[in-house]
């Protein structure tokens, strides 16, 4: 099964790091945010990767293509740059990653539906190139099996952004309880698809938690499952600041190598 990375969006509320390189470049611990939501799904079995890319996409070409360069020593005859040796090797070794530049202005839907060809005929992973979870992928795989629609989609519980009160009727504070979860549910990606999806799917303009997702819904083929375990999203700096404040602490839930 190989996993469709939606990397190519502006990033607009993240313009003090997006200036420059498109989101999912943006670091937590020195490596891209894109390449700790690969690793969570490397270390699962799940190696054959497929990036959307768009906004800068030139950044993600150029990270993987001197991706042995990055993590390796080497060796290089200046006077022929064909004659390079590497030494040692990385544990990225059996990753396949395939980029796709989808286009600077395409919608989600529009970026999976550029990449159909490199899918093929198959079942596959989507999901967000800034958003880190601990999935569970066995887990969210066999939920799927077991439903058979065509679409699983991954949803938390996120926490309220504000502390919320408990108040008698005369006003006084019973309670406070620090940005309790909400009740709803909300969808934070890592989409399972059926080759079914494309029929789903129309031009560059199509945004997928739009017209598709409800299309799916109203023929009863989208099915949620429900993540109870950590999720973060790197929209704003603060977020990115958090993921990074984690990592450096050795409290990053999502790191299980």
């Amino acid at each position: 099964m190989k996993a469709v990375l939606l990397a190519g969006g502006l990033g607009t509320r993240m313009r003090e790091e997006t200036e420059f390189r498109p989101k999912p470049m943006v670091e937590v611990g020195g490596r891209p945010v894109l390449w700790h939501i690969m690793k969570v799904l490397g270390q699962q079995g799940l190696q054959d990767f497929v990036v959307c890319a768009g906004y800068k996409s030139e950044s993600i070409k150029t990270y993987f293509l001197n991706y042995l360069a990055l993590n390796q020593d080497f060796t290089v005859g200046l006077g022929d740059v064909r004659r390079i040796t590497y030494h040692g090797g990385h544990a990225e070794e059996d990753w396949t990653v395939t980029v796709s530049d989808t286009g600077a202005s395409t919608m989600t839907g529009g970026r999976i539906k550029r990449v159909r060809r490199y899918v093929e005929n198959e079942r596959f992973l989507c999901t967000y190139g800034d958003g880190i979870a601990d999935i569970d992928l066995s887990a969210l795989l066999a939920f799927h099996e077991a439903h058979g629609k065509l679409a699983t989609m991954t949803t938390v519980q996120p926490p309220s952004r504000f502390g919320v009160l408990d108040l008698e009727d005369d006003g006084t504070v019973r309670r406070f309880k620090e940005k309790p979860q909400v009740e709803g549910w909300i969808n934070i990606g890592y989409f399972i698809f059926e080759p079914g999806i494309f029929d789903y799917l129309g031009d560059d303009t199509t945004v997928l938690e739009q017209e598709p997702l409800n299309r799916l819904a109203e023929d009863g083929e989208i099915v949620a499952y429900q993540h109870r375990g950590f999720w973060q999203p790197m929209d704003t700096y603060r977020e990115s600041q958090m993921l990074n404040a984690l990592w450096d602490e050795g409290q990053a839930p999502w790191r299980t190598w």
